[in-house]
This record gives C-alpha cells, structure tokens and sequence, in this order.
C-alpha cells in the first residue's frame, strides 16, 4: 500500500479543493474562536490570547517563526532531493528540559509574521523546488497557519503540507486541520506519563498522545509515498533516552496494536544533554549522558518484536 498513489478521493479532500469551498476559511475562524477563551491544545489555559493574554505557550493571537529554509535533515521521505519546506515557530506547549532547540521553543527567539507573510513563505518554498511545507511546533499557531494556508492556496499553493508535532494536541483542534494536513508527524515520546510530567512538564501526556495519534491516522493512515516521495499519511518519531526513560516498550505496542504494524517510525537515536539537563539537577542522572549502542539496538528489536518495521533509522 505503502508505494501506491494516494486515491482519487483522497486528493478531492486536499486543502486546494477545501480552499475552493471556503472550507478552509470556516475552519480558520472556528480556531481563533478557540483563542478567546483557549483550548487550542491540552493545557486548556482559558486565556483571551485575542485580548493580548498568553497561556502556557506564551503566545498570543499572532504568528511567530523564527526561521524558514529548505531542510534536508529530515526523514528521507520528506527531504527527497529538494529539500523539505521548513517553517519553524516560535514557542511551544511542552517544556522539555533537555530541548535541543530550547532557544526557539522555551526562550522565545523569533519574529512576529501576518497571515499573508506566511503564505508568501509558503509559495517561496514551493517555488524553490520543496517537495513540501513543513510545519515545525504548529500546535499552539494553528489558526494563523490555518488563514496562512488558505490565502497560500488560492496563490497556487499545492504541495504536501506537514504537521510536525511534540504529540501534544488536543483532538478538536485536529479535527479543524482534517483535509487539510496531508502528513501528520508527531513525537511519541512517552510511555509513562510520570516521566513526562517530570521530563516535558504535561502529566497527561501519554493520554493526550494516544488520542491524537489515533485522530492522526483516522485522517491520513499509514504513510503513502511516491517515487520516494511522501504524499500523505504518518511518520511517527520516538527518540530513544538513556536508561530507558522514554518508555520504548510501551510507546511501540501502542503504535502496533492501536495504530498500524504498517506505521512508519523513525527510531532516533541522537539524545544528547541539553538545556536544563546541562544546567541543573534533573533528578535522572541518566540524562546527563548520550545513549550507548546497546539502548539504541535494544528499542529497534523492541519495535520489531511488535511487528514494526518501516522508517527506522541507523544509527
């Protein structure tokens, strides 16, 4: 299934025919909406992002990024020979304390965009050749990357657009982005929601994670691709830390049993301390230390124990 071409039916429910519908405008709307009083994602803060007030994220109503560019280091599905179309923002609604990228989604480094200066990032990446818009941390944007992508579509925009997720979303929203996101790739980074309040700040997580996985694959289901290329369906990322902290066992039986054996899963291997790890007691001596071969080696033959096989990584 997985080297076939998306069906007719499926292209019919693209973001460029739901732009044609004014579908894409109503689902806009019904997000900001949610700012009012939000609950745009799992922490349900209940604050009027549109009045200015910010929540966990620390984000109001409007768009930060803090960078965009072809991005070639991505899963090979994505990158192809182009490059993947990679926007990157600001913000972020987990708080990992080992962030790599903590600049961008703990310290705040970005600059405000309107929704058309969006959508012209949008048609220049397509322009350059991207075989798709990546969308980096986009749980805590997405009514401005929702008005962003209609007025990108009825610009011409039409290449593959990429939901790239820490997992933590909130299923209403996800059903706002139905159609319109052709490739949903989510962290499931937990097994234990114990070490994700302690690791990510979100005591929910695994809960809140399994849920919009399921959401996810109902949407799109297993990853299609063409020529190499993907077209649509799910890449799932699960990086593996030291001492086992990640929960590899049970993040892996639930992407067989209640996902798909089929699921495409980057197993990811390149923890390293960072952020608060570097700078304080985290309570788990483990962090302070990248993974040996041997806990890398151990969570593939996990996943293959399960019967999961596409999208791993060597290390």
């Amino acid at each position: 299934m997985h080297t076939t071409r998306t069906t007719n039916e499926q292209m019919k429910e693209r973001y460029p025919n739901l732009h044609a519908e004014g579908i894409v405008r109503e689902r806009a709307d019904a997000a900001y909406e949610l700012l009012g009083d939000c609950t745009l994602c799992p922490r349900r803060c209940h604050v009027d992002r549109t009045a200015g007030e910010t929540g966990f994220c620390r984000t109001g109503s409007d768009l930060i990024i803090s960078s965009y560019s072809p991005h070639f280091g991505e899963e090979p599905p994505l990158v192809g020979r182009q490059g993947s179309g990679t926007i990157f923002f600001t913000n972020c609604n987990l708080e990992c304390i080992f962030c790599q990228n903590y600049e961008i989604s703990q310290c705040g480094r970005g600059f405000q965009v309107q929704a058309e200066e969006m959508a012209e990032i949008m048609l220049r990446l397509q322009e350059s050749g991207c075989h798709n818009i990546n969308l980096v941390s986009p749980s805590h944007q997405v009514p401005g990357i929702l008005r962003a992508l209609d007025i990108a579509a009825g610009r011409g925009l039409h290449i593959p657009i990429v939901y790239n997720t820490g997992g933590y979303d909130a299923v209403g929203t996800l059903r706002l982005l139905n159609g319109v996101i052709d490739i949903y790739m989510p962290d499931a980074k937990y097994g234990s929601n114990g070490i994700a309040q302690a690791l990510s700040g979100a005591p929910d997580y695994v809960d809140r994670m399994q849920e919009a996985l399921c959401e996810m694959h109902r949407q799109v289901g297993d990853l299609v691709t063409q020529n190499g290329i993907a077209e649509r369906g799910m890449i799932i990322r699960h990086l593996v830390l030291p001492g086992g902290l990640a929960g590899t066992e049970e993040v892996m039986r639930f992407i067989a049993d209640e996902l798909s054996p089929s699921s495409y899963v980057n197993i990811m291997s390149q923890y390293r301390p960072a952020w608060k790890v570097r700078e304080k007691d985290s309570g788990y001596d483990e962090l302070g230390r990248t993974i040996t071969q041997e806990e890398f080696d151990e969570a593939i033959e996990i996943a293959r124990k399960y019967g999961l096989s596409r999208g791993f990584s060597k290390r």
